[in-house]
């Protein structure tokens, strides 16, 4: 690069640090539901580059991501719980620089390159998936440890700007929106009206989210493509809560609630539904908590 070395290369590793840490999240969950493209072949050659962009093995990654789906907050089966109770304040602070998330992954993804599997992931990975996570951690370790050389070799942190780095420098936004899926509402129900959260955001950031804002919307229906969310959320918005009208207001209802979480861990935002939805069907909630995974 021309600019290594001067101020001028700065606003260039701002951008291309959200494009790599942060857009990598959404296309990585957009194409691992196989509908950002019509073509299964180009949702997978994506899915797979974005899962080593977010540091996330591909194999395992897909059946954590159908499980966060099938038991969205519940606890001790939804393995993709941000912010559990009682909030640790620092420590989900702490994802919005990455470092935490990225030496998590790389421990994850050495074990995995190394043929181990934790008792977690064996509880959502089928046993025939399990050698293909063992060969995509391999792949993924061998270009970190390539880039690493290349680093030491010419002495210059440059490669890793441009692969590994970025999922710390650049992954605030996709923290930033992430966080705000779930946290601080209702666990161990399966209406998603009631656990998941819809906010309204500007244009760039909608851009870089794919969509993912209409979160609600999303989890009701995750196989309608990022591209018709807006019209779904349009069409359904009656029988929804309120959406949060921005990122900041959407922040200030949800850290109102995880400070007070952490004082009564049972604490949890309750999302009103309009006169003309339909009720919550507590029998279905019963009967789900019985029998996990239904």
């Amino acid at each position: 690069m021309l600019t290594w070395g001067t101020w001028w290369c700065v606003p260039f590793f701002l951008v291309y640090g959200v494009l790599y840490g942060s857009a990598c999240d959404s296309r990585w969950h957009e194409c691992g539901h196989g509908t950002a493209f019509k073509t299964d072949w180009m949702n997978n050659w994506v899915y797979q580059i974005a899962s080593f962009q977010v540091m996330r093995n591909p194999v395992s990654w897909r059946w954590s991501h159908a499980r966060h789906h099938t038991d969205t907050a519940i606890v001790g089966r939804d393995p993709e719980i941000a912010w559990m109770r009682p909030p640790k304040m620092v420590e989900g602070l702490a994802h919005y620089v990455g470092v935490l998330d990225v030496w998590a992954s790389l421990k994850v993804l050495w074990h995995n390159a190394t043929g181990r599997i934790s008792d977690e992931e064996r509880t959502f990975i089928p046993e025939s998936e399990i050698p293909k996570a063992v060969r995509a951690a391999r792949v993924h370790m061998a270009i970190y440890g390539a880039t690493l050389a290349l680093a030491l070799a010419t002495w210059s942190l440059l490669p890793l700007m441009l692969i590994g780095l970025p999922r710390i420098y650049g992954c605030w936004h996709m923290s930033m929106t992430g966080l705000l899926q779930h946290g601080g509402l209702a666990e161990d129900v399966i209406d998603h009206r009631l656990n998941t959260r819809t906010v309204y955001m500007n244009p760039v950031s909608q851009w870089i989210y794919w969509n993912m804002n209409y979160h609600v919307e999303h989890h009701m229906f995750p196989m309608v493509p990022y591209y018709n969310l807006p019209k779904l959320h349009a069409l359904i918005k009656d029988d929804l809560p309120p959406p949060n009208r921005s990122i900041p207001g959407a922040y200030l209802e949800m850290f109102r609630a995880l400070l007070r979480q952490r004082r009564d861990p049972e604490y949890y935002i309750r999302k009103e539904l309009p006169p003309t939805a339909k009720p919550y069907r507590e029998e279905f909630h019963d009967l789900h908590i019985a029998r996990p995974g239904v």
